[in-house]
């Protein structure tokens, strides 16, 4: 069974970083593709950061490009999201998983999830002064 628990948010001043964790277990982190989330207040959840299995093929929100980084770490089964220069508009409930759906286009690229598919709890980002 997947199971995902996400940690690592917190309260940041603007300009400030964080790196949030998805420990996994279930599966193994570097044999899947891996999306994070997230959810800020009254809006629809938005793919942020999106890799394939192979790493051959990612996808950055325009809003976070430039800031934010993902990276996997099997030896703990952990993926991370290493965010920078964050942004009050980053404030949300962030979410990793592993059954999204990555493409890319002539047209460009995206990344989400079946839109009946249930959420964990997440970790809370706030960023502020």
């Amino acid at each position: 069974q997947v199971h995902f628990v996400e940690s690592g948010g917190g309260l940041v001043q603007p300009g400030g970083s964080l790196r949030l964790s998805c420990a996994a277990s279930g599966f193994t982190v570097d044999q899947y593709a891996i999306g994070w989330f997230r959810q800020a207040p009254g809006k629809e959840h938005e793919g942020v950061l999106c890799v394939s299995a192979s790493d051959d093929l990612t996808y950055y929100a325009d809003s976070v490009k430039g800031r934010f980084t993902i990276s996997r770490d099997s030896a703990k089964n952990t993926v991370y999201l290493q965010m920078n220069s964050l942004k009050p508009e980053d404030t949300a409930i962030y979410h990793c998983a592993t059954d999204i759906v990555l493409y890319r286009t002539d047209w460009g690229s995206g990344c989400y999830r079946d839109e009946d598919a249930s959420w964990g709890q997440g970790t809370q980002v706030t960023v502020s002064s």
